[in-house]
């Protein structure tokens, strides 16, 4: 630092360098920044707007749930099951094209709740937390195929290099934990189509990018010291000199001023990771709540998946997504043996899910946490022509749901027609729940924009409004 630069810091007097430090750790520093006046652009820990969520649990279903099968009951799918559904209404191509007959759904279906809110049987545990939940039954996605339908999910845009939308929450908002990442994803065993790039950080600052951390016992490769700590805080030191040395002379570069902060955040790692992933306190009655006694490895696989976002939200992590166990099917991906399947897949998450909106519950933090339960499109309400039955992908209508902060529990919104075929009611697009998800958390999603190539980009781009019939 030059003498001019210090004196600059120091004009106010050294009271000024005091409050600047304390203003720099969180969440002394939010609580003063939520105070200032709303921000357009690349101010983190600003919102716009005073948030009714401080942190968003993802739960990403990956390859496409059955709407008319986990949902969205059809009494009228079950009247013509077996009827051709050329004769009935219009139908688009797939993304095989072996059309076959409509298939009833396998599952009963019930009410649950004062709400009423209809779940099937594949689902008992999460249907017990009915009233905390909306439903939103009129999704629908542009993209018919995994890659781009999950970078349309993940970014907004269905092509490979954009954000992430846990990297424009953390790029708005920072974090509250200065030694853990702000987003975070949980690797339940199965890398999506699209792969990394639907947690990538695109042509925001790299610190924004997801940190993965795996199922088992090493989350983080490297994760514990291989050296003693004054070795590497040494090593860090220098590196830090060498760093600052050279974007002295050469200005700001975001991958330089990026590499500096991710070695720091790394060795603060090296002491937060075993500590949040160390279930040891957890009392038994929790560990049963989201099925770690189960018998089913991979229901006890993704209970420690929920399990841990709780921690990382307890925590002050911005944004945690959960992928998907790979319980030896194809994701929710159902071409075939779609009972099997979906049955396997729905029994994995079902429980530990109800554990974690019950938990965080009893916690008081869901009022603070919002949770988001998506895949990137439905299924069809026919069957393919091939054996054992299954069911195509289907981007007209599908369901999602949200529970916690600012959600009014117990809410239908939208709906599909008589077949579960396309959303005709209340349509509603990814954008729409992006830009919900941002105004939860206090952003404006018109407002939060990054300057890229010519031009103010945002996440959801030229589209997108606020669900407010779910919202509180």
């Amino acid at each position: 630092m030059s003498r001019r630069e210090m004196l600059g810091l120091t004009r106010n007097g050294f009271g000024g360098v005091a409050l600047l430090g304390l203003m720099s750790t969180l969440p002394f520093g939010q609580k003063l920044m939520a105070m200032s006046k709303p921000v357009v652009g690349n101010v983190a820990g600003s919102p716009h707007f005073i948030p009714q969520a401080k942190s968003i649990i993802f739960l990403y279903m990956d390859g496409g749930i059955s709407q008319v099968d986990s949902f969205d009951p059809k009494p009228r799918l079950s009247r013509d099951n077996g009827k051709s559904p050329h004769d009935l209404f219009n139908v688009d191509a797939t993304q095989f094209n072996r059309i076959g007959q409509l298939l009833k759904s396998p599952w009963d279906f019930r009410q649950y709740g004062e709400s009423g809110l209809w779940f099937s049987d594949l689902f008992p545990h999460i249907a017990t937390c009915a009233d905390d939940i909306a439903m939103i039954n009129s999704m629908y996605s542009e993209f018919p195929e995994h890659t781009n339908a999950n970078y349309y999910l993940h970014t907004g845009i269905g092509i490979q290099g954009r954000p992430s939308m846990g990297a424009w929450v953390t790029y708005g908002l920072g974090s509250e934990n200065g030694d853990l990442p702000g987003y975070v994803v949980l690797d339940g065993g199965l890398t999506p189509p699209g792969g990394l790039d639907n947690f990538k950080n695109g042509f925001l600052p790299a610190t924004y990018q997801a940190s993965v951390l795996k199922a088992g016992d090493t989350p983080l490769d490297n994760i514990l010291p291989m050296e003693d700590p004054a070795v590497q805080k040494q090593k860090l030191r220098l590196m830090q000199k060498l760093d600052n040395s050279l974007l002295g002379r050469i200005g700001e570069v975001d991958q330089i001023e990026s590499t500096i902060a991710n070695y720091e955040l790394a060795y603060r790692m090296q002491a937060s990771i075993p500590e949040l992933t160390d279930f040891s306190a957890e009392t038994k009655a929790t560990k049963k709540l989201y099925g770690l006694d189960s018998d089913d490895k991979h229901c006890r696989s993704y209970g420690a998946q929920c399990l841990m976002a709780r921690r990382l939200v307890e925590r002050g992590v911005r944004f945690i997504e959960l992928t998907c166990p790979n319980t030896g099917h194809d994701r929710w991906d159902q071409h075939s043996h779609l009972i099997q399947g979906h049955t396997d897949n729905a029994h994995a998450v079902d429980q530990p899910i109800a554990g974690l909106i019950k938990d965080l519950k009893g916690r008081g933090l869901l009022e603070h946490t919002l949770i988001v339960f998506s895949g990137e499109f439905g299924r069809t309400p026919f069957a393919e022509m091939r054996a054992p039955v299954g069911r195509d992908h289907n981007p007209q209508g599908f369901s999602s749901w949200m529970a916690g902060a600012g959600i009014k529990g117990g809410t239908v919104y939208g709906q599909t027609d008589d077949y579960g075929y396309r959303a005709i009611e209340n349509k509603t697009s990814i954008h729409d729940l992006h830009a919900t998800m941002l105004h939860l958390l206090g952003i404006d999603h018109e407002l939060q924009t990054f300057r890229f190539s010519g031009r103010d980009i945002r996440l959801t781009d030229v589209h997108g409004h606020v669900i407010h019939d779910i919202l509180s």
